[in-house]
């Protein structure tokens, strides 16, 4: 038989992979490694050569666009239809499992699969339906706590509670969801996963045939599987079947979701005799990326082992630019994607990466400014972002209570009883006068127009717009925004949602206190406007028409995890500083490991020139933070990077001390080399070296408790303690 297509394409242990003999095989696929290519060579290797029927292999990745590129794959070298094989993702080939074992599974056969959002509803009823407080148990805060719950293979029956109160109103909160959803014949997205393990493991006639028919059972992404998924594995795969699980440990970032990257690190205990083969050599980036890449994820203890190579060449160095500001970092990255569109690049051809969703605020600002197309991949522009706009809506009733967009978007968020009904009440008085929404409110409490609790949260509204409106008359613009933001009920009602989603929405809240804090152009010709208006009216520009389209030619802006499985010709991974990547709930509990990988994921994203950089001075979340340099540049080695200075003195390799150590003629910020000085957070300390001008000027200072910074003398607000 002729089975060069499956192998000609193949280096030699890739085919090692493709053609191994049966027995559990653990592929470590590193990145840029031709993963998905050792799969759908092994699918049809084991179809043509082993003869095993579509019927007898099962595929599972994680993502539909995954799947469906690996079933395309498959098709063309098979040259035939993959109906009869199982390819999808966990949840897809769980809910075709229960569609047709509905019955075994308990289930009615026409079931219903509830999405996030119809989850969430249901959470909600329930929790009403109980008679509890929404503001004491959200309903994300619970449904969070089931999925998780599921995830983990737990029913509520099975939690233990150890006397905690709070842990038992939760478990009465998923019971009760459990029989809302089965006198609704419903299932969630968790559900799917967990009863279909239930239904294998309770029904063992079920169970054999499963077993018997997929004697080959392949894994994408298996660092990625949490609990339940691993145990599906598990038990469909019993002592006979053959796992060929293809995955990375070294790209497992998914953690704070429940991925387990354990259950790679122990697939050869958990499957005897298993056979592992290593694909090191990479397509994408260069040896110098490389390079950083294997030298950065070495300082991780607890993994597998692999060394990335490449025969592409050396490639550049790898630039490393420390900012004296998120503003200055901003402008640096404007510049370098300037220089590369200017050369004939492509702004396509462009990642810029962030650890935190509320960074993107900076770098949006100054891609508008220099009329740069970009695209937040994977989510929305800053002040596009729900929580946002509700805040920005507040501030536009606090400047002009007839907006009556801005009314509705906010009236009943946070949730405080003005429901659709009244709602519609105001808009009809509104309509009816010819008036805003604001003034119908007014007219309809003057002839108590609404019954009971309506008119009591209604007149509420109006009160708490009309005493904000009066206790922030002579506030800054920061504090203004602040204290809306606090004020509303909206900090605290995304505090309540658990979830990464909420905690990012929370983040967004605080950056947007920081955007207000920064100087403001008004627009031209737009006469006289107050520091807030001037501040809305820029929020909504940036809000205009500057993104671009998935296939327009624009610089994509996302967040490390958004990064993973894509690549690109020029990266620039941002924010490289110590409390923020890492971050400071990483250092502090123990999650750097994982924050390590996440940055070996960014660096492998690169193909050709890779920039990192950080921000001595950084404005974030309504904070000043004074940095240090991310202990993830400090593992890289000196000779793989080129370090620019602010004032673009470049030097090789990065040193982190200073370098200068005589008073310079160019001397702008009043100090002296060997002044004592004071700073308000860091204590005494000794002024060592100095650099910059005017607004740039910064400081080199010894201190006696934290060690050398470098400070931004616009911030540092220093007291001198002696003359020298």
């Amino acid at each position: 038989m002729d089975v060069s297509h499956i192998l000609d394409p193949l280096n030699e242990r890739q085919r090692e992979a493709v053609t191994a003999d049966n027995a559990p095989l653990l592929i470590q696929a590193g990145a840029g490694s031709g993963k998905t290519r050792v799969l759908t060579h092994r699918i049809a290797w084991l179809n043509q050569v082993i003869g095993v029927s579509p019927h007898g292999i099962l595929a599972v990745t994680f993502t539909n666009k995954a799947a469906g590129e690996m079933r395309s794959r498959v098709e063309q070298l098979l040259g035939l239809s993959v109906a009869p094989m199982w390819v999808g993702t966990f949840h897809g080939l769980s809910h075709r499992f229960l569609r047709m074992h509905w019955k075994e599974a308990g289930l009615p056969q026409g079931f219903q699969i509830l999405d996030s959002e119809d989850q969430k509803r249901m959470v909600q009823r329930t929790i009403r339906a109980m008679g509890l407080d929404e503001s004491h148990w959200p309903p994300r805060t619970a449904m969070w706590y089931i999925n998780n719950k599921k995830d983990d293979g737990l029913r509520a029956d099975h939690i233990r509670d150890e006397g905690d109160p709070n842990e038992q109103q939760l478990i009465a909160i998923y019971k009760a969801y459990e029989n809302a959803c089965e006198l609704a014949g419903a299932v969630d997205f968790a559900e799917l996963l967990l009863r279909a393990l239930e239904t294998l493991r309770n029904n063992e006639a079920l169970l054999n045939h499963y077993r018997q028919r997929f004697q080959h059972i392949l894994v994408d992404e298996f660092q990625d599987t949490n609990t339940i998924q691993y145990a599906w594995l598990r038990l469909l795969a019993g002592d006979s079947g053959y796992v060929f699980a293809v995955g990375d440990d070294d790209q497992s970032i998914y953690g704070w979701r429940g991925a387990k990257v354990e259950n790679i690190l122990n697939f050869s205990d958990d499957f005897p005799d298993t056979r592992t083969i290593r694909l090191e050599q990479n397509y994408r980036s260069t040896s110098t990326i490389l390079n950083a890449a294997n030298a950065l994820i070495e300082n991780n203890s607890n993994r597998l082992g692999k060394n990335l190579w490449t025969d592409i060449g050396d490639g550049e160095p790898i630039t490393f630019y420390s900012a004296y500001n998120e503003g200055d970092e901003a402008r640096f990255v404007a510049e370098r994607i300037m220089e590369h569109i200017t050369s004939g690049g492509l702004r396509s051809e462009i990642a810029v990466l962030y650890r935190s969703n509320a960074q993107s605020r900076v770098l949006e600002e100054e891609m508008f400014r220099n009329g740069i197309v970009y695209r937040v991949y994977g989510g929305l522009r800053f002040f596009e972002r729900m929580e946002v706009k509700d805040a920005l809506a507040y501030l536009r009733l606090l400047s002009l209570p007839e907006d009556d967009i801005s009314f509705e978007r906010v009236v009943n968020q946070p949730p405080r009883g003005i429901g659709d009904k009244t709602v519609s009440q105001i808009r009809e008085v509104a309509r009816d006068a010819g008036v805003s929404l604001w003034h119908a409110c007014a007219e309809i409490l003057s002839v108590n127009g609404l019954k009971g609790r309506a008119s009591t949260a209604v007149g509420n509204f109006m009160k708490m717009i009309i005493q904000m409106r009066a206790d922030t008359q002579d506030m800054s613009l920061e504090k203004l925004v602040e204290h809306v933001i606090k004020e509303t009920g909206l900090l605290e009602h995304y505090e309540k949602d658990r979830t990464e989603k909420g905690q990012a929405r929370v983040e967004n809240l605080n950056e947007l206190v920081g955007a207000a804090s920064m100087p403001i152009e008004a627009p031209q010709d737009a006469g006289e406007l107050s520091e807030l208006d001037t501040f809305l009216a820029n929020a909504a520009l940036e809000a205009g028409e500057q993104q671009g389209s998935e296939f327009d030619d624009c610089v994509q802006l996302m967040t490390l995890h958004s990064a993973k499985g894509l690549e690109f010709p020029l990266v620039f991974i941002t924010g490289l500083e110590q409390g923020l990547f890492p971050s400071q709930r990483s250092i502090e509990e123990g999650g750097i490991e994982e924050e390590r990988r996440l940055c070996y994921v960014g660096v492998t994203r690169a193909r050709q020139r890779l920039f990192l950089s950080m921000a001595e001075h950084r404005r974030l979340y309504g904070r000043d933070h004074f940095n240090t340099t991310s202990r993830f540049i400090d593992e890289i080695p000196s000779d793989l990077l080129m370090e620019i200075r602010p004032r673009m003195n470049v030097s090789k390799p990065v040193a982190h001390t200073p370098r200068r150590q005589t008073i310079r003629e160019d001397n702008t910020t009043g100090l002296s080399i060997g002044q004592r000085v004071m700073h308000a957070k860091f204590g005494e300390g000794i002024v060592t070296d100095y650099e910059g001008q005017g607004a740039h000027a910064r400081v080199y200072i010894n201190f006696e408790e934290v060690g050398p910074k470098w400070l931004v003398m616009a911030y540092a607000k220093l007291e001198v303690m002696n003359t020298v």
